[in-house]
Parts: structure tokens; sequence; C-alpha cells
């Protein structure tokens, strides 16, 4: 008696070392990426804690020259709010706005409103074209060209000629205000203005940056007596921070639409994410060719597509399907006994004849077998795999 072998596994399970060597790749990405994340949070966290705080003695704090004005006689009060800020204002009192750009549309135009004709000095650091517009009307602000840069005055603003040489720079400003002091200039568009309101007691002065107010630029160039002049004009100083939690932020504005809340330039940036698109379909469509065959992962025996090819074709009730593939690959392999070439095999007047001059019978039922109508059920479908086996060894039969 002898024992079959038993058939080799025919899956291969994944191992431990395969997952890792599909995933090292993507996992060494992943970490390299957060450790830099967690890096540069930690980096920034450091070098730019309470940036513009007359309160932080950080680099990027304004401690000192809150000090130095302090010594002077100019005091200085921090408020976080708009309500707090319009207070405040009045012909005593400079209003230092911190980041203007922070201020929502309505913060902005409610601040204007309370500053215009105050008789005070409004100080907007570094406003961008999203505030100065409202902030400072007639004032278009242009792209940034230096940042931290020494510049000269070139202007006849007694504060500026008096400080000198200064780190401005950042961004630069045009306006159309005929009696505007326009100093520091960048590449012929001033870093610095100064406008005077219609009253002539009161002004707006617009810095492009806020390198001359950190405390470890104060003591470069003449930041420190630009800074002090700026700012110390008049008995008090009102520093406003912009904070996200004040309250007027998040007041809703009359009649907003749907596409005023959408950022400006969303109609370009939508045609472009559709060019994009055309274009990855363009280029996915040009890998489309023939097939390449490609090693499977586990080993399949013929059975075993056999069987399921038939079980696919038994649970659709195919039967018509089912004896077509079955004549035409007997009808393949027999015409090279019979002297047939393979690209006649199903031309019933070609291969028929020399099936039957080879039998030496009548090619009638021959016809009916090879090329004949779908069976009705399932027995006449086997009846006709017994058929065409039993025709082919005899055709084989020497």
């Amino acid at each position: 008696m002898t024992t079959e072998a038993p058939l080799p596994s025919t899956a291969a399970s994944p191992t431990a070392r395969h997952l890792w060597t599909r995933t090292r790749g993507v996992t060494l990405a992943f970490t390299l990426l957060l450790t830099a994340a967690v890096a540069l949070a930690a980096l920034r966290s450091d070098t730019r804690h309470g940036a513009l705080d007359p309160r932080s003695a950080d680099p990027y704090g304004s401690r000192a020259v809150a000090e130095l004005l302090a010594d002077r006689g100019v005091s200085t009060r921090v408020v976080t709010t708009l309500a707090e800020a319009r207070t405040a204002t009045g012909p005593d009192t400079t209003l230092l706005v911190a980041s203007p750009d922070l201020l929502t549309e309505r913060q902005q135009q409610q601040l204007h409103a309370t500053t215009t004709d105050s008789g005070g000095r409004t100080v907007l650091i570094a406003p961008g074209s999203a505030s100065v517009g409202t902030l400072a009307p007639g004032v278009t602000a242009a792209p940034v060209t230096s940042r931290g840069s020494t510049l000269t005055p070139d202007c006849d603003l007694p504060a500026a000629r008096r400080a000198g040489n200064a780190e401005t720079g950042g961004i630069r400003y045009t306006t159309r205000h005929l009696g505007a002091d326009q100093c520091y200039p960048s590449q012929r568009l001033a870093t610095l203005l100064r406008i005077p309101d219609t009253t002539g007691n009161g002004d707006t002065v617009v810095l492009g940056a806020p390198d001359i107010l950190y405390n470890t630029r104060l003591d470069q160039q003449g930041n420190a007596s630009l800074a002090l002049q700026l700012l110390g004009s008049r008995p008090h100083l009102t520093w406003y921070l912009p904070s996200l939690s004040d309250a007027s932020a998040t007041e809703p504005d009359d009649e907003k639409t749907f596409f005023d809340l959408l950022p400006s330039g969303w109609l370009w940036g939508t045609l472009q994410l559709f060019v994009a698109a055309a274009l990855a379909a363009l280029w996915r469509a040009r890998r489309l060719g023939p097939l390449v065959p490609e090693k499977l992962p586990v080993a399949i025996r013929a059975s075993e597509t056999v069987e399921g090819r038939a079980r696919l074709y038994r649970k659709a009730n195919a039967r018509d399907r089912a004896a077509t593939a079955l004549r035409s690959t007997t009808r393949t392999r027999l015409a090279p006994l019979v002297g047939v070439p393979v690209t006649q095999a199903h031309t019933p007047e070609t291969l028929l004849p020399a099936l039957s001059a080879h039998l030496h019978g009548d090619g009638q039922p021959l016809h009916s077998l090879l090329f004949g109508p779908p069976p009705s059920d399932d027995t006449a479908l086997i009846a006709i795999t017994d058929q065409l086996d039993a025709l082919e060894r005899e055709v084989r039969r020497p």
C-alpha cells in the first residue's frame, strides 16, 4: 500500500520580515517627518514666545522699549480686546496695533472709525494688504523685498532724521496722500509712512517691519531712537495685541454671501485644480497598454483554476458558454491530428470532411457534436462532454 505525498501549500502567508520590508520605507519617512515637525515646533515656540509683547523679555519681546519709555514718563498699557483699544483712544494716547492682519474686516472698520480725527497717534506694525487699506485708507501694500535690512531715512520726518539709519525693511507701501511722509525707501517704495489726519493734530504711522521693537534688535543702528520717538510722542501708550478670543472677532458680518466667505483667488485655484486633474488623467491614460505577466504570490494548481471556472459557469447557468468553450478547445486539438491548420479549425466546411475521412463515418453527427446548439440542461452538457472526449480518443487511436 502506497501513500501519496502531501501536496505543498499553495498559500504564502506574509511573515514579519516581509511586512517590515514592505512598510519600512513608509515608516521611516513618517518618523523623520514627525521628528522634524516636533523639532520645528520646539524651535519656533522658544524663539517667538511673547513676540511684540511689552511684558516679555524674550529676544522677540518688547519689554526693553517699554522700560525705556517708562524712564521718559510714558506709561504703557497692554490691551487684548477691540473694546479696550477703542476706549483708550484719545489725543494724549498713542495706539500701537501689533498684528493688524489678525483683525477681521468688521474690527478694522470699527477701529478706524474710532481713531479717525481722534487727535492721537495710531502705529500699525507691518499691516499687509488684508488690513492696510481699511486702517489707513489710500495706502497700498507692495511685496516684501528685504526684512531687517539697514535703510536710510531719505525723508523730512524729524523723528527719522534724528534716528538716522534703522533696520526697517519688510513690507513696502505706496500712498496717494500728498502730505504723507515717506521714509526709509526700499527700491523706491517707503517702508515707513506717516499720514496726518484732517485735524492736523493726530496721525497714522505705518511701519513695514517690527524689528526695531524687538529686544534683540533695539540696540542696533538707530532702532531705539526711532522706536522711542514714534511711540513716545504722547504721555500714554496703548499696546494692542489682537487676540482670537476677542468676542468682537466672532461677530457675524451683515449680508455675507457664500462667495464672500471664500478666500480670494478661489476661482483661479479651482481652475488650476481642474487642469491638474485633466493632466493627471491624461498621464495615467497613457500608461494603459498590454497586460504584463506578473508572478503570483501563491502557487495555484491548474485543476483548481478549471474547477473555479466551472463553478462560475454553473452558478450563472452559463451552459451555452461552457459548451462553446469545450467545443472550441476540442476543435483546436483535433485539427492538427487530421491535417487541418489551426486557423481553419472552427470552419465546418474544412474540419468536418477531414474528420469524416479519418474516421470513415458520416459527418452529420460530427456537425451536431462540434457545431451544434447549446445544451438545454446539465445532463445534455455532460453528455456533450463525454462525446467530445470519446471523439478525441478515437481520433488519437493509431
